[in-house]
């Protein structure tokens, strides 16, 4: 998906104007919850999300969505992640 595609699609659900998020390569976050619903465009790197038993690697023009409140850890590929997120 193409950033522009993507960033009508934050406004057409009401989501708050998309913010690039850069985090370091090889990063991780331990298991957190966010109060906010979050959709996100990979722009370049890698992001694995853990959501329990389950874990998703996203690359660039792959979405992710994450409902407020869900329990979840990341990591970020060897050279870093950065993406376009949207939050309600």
């Amino acid at each position: 998906m193409e950033r522009e595609e993507f960033a009508n699609i934050l406004l057409n659900e009401g989501f708050a104007e998309g913010i690039v998020v850069d985090k370091e390569s090889n990063g991780f976050l331990d298991s957190h919850v966010h109060p906010f619903e979050a959709k996100a465009l990979i722009l370049s790197g890698e992001l694995s999300l853990r959501v329990g038993d389950t874990e998703q690697l996203y690359q660039p023009g792959q979405v992710f969505h994450l409902p407020a409140n869900t329990l979840h850890s990341e990591r970020y590929g060897s050279v870093g992640v950065s993406y376009l997120v949207g939050r309600k």
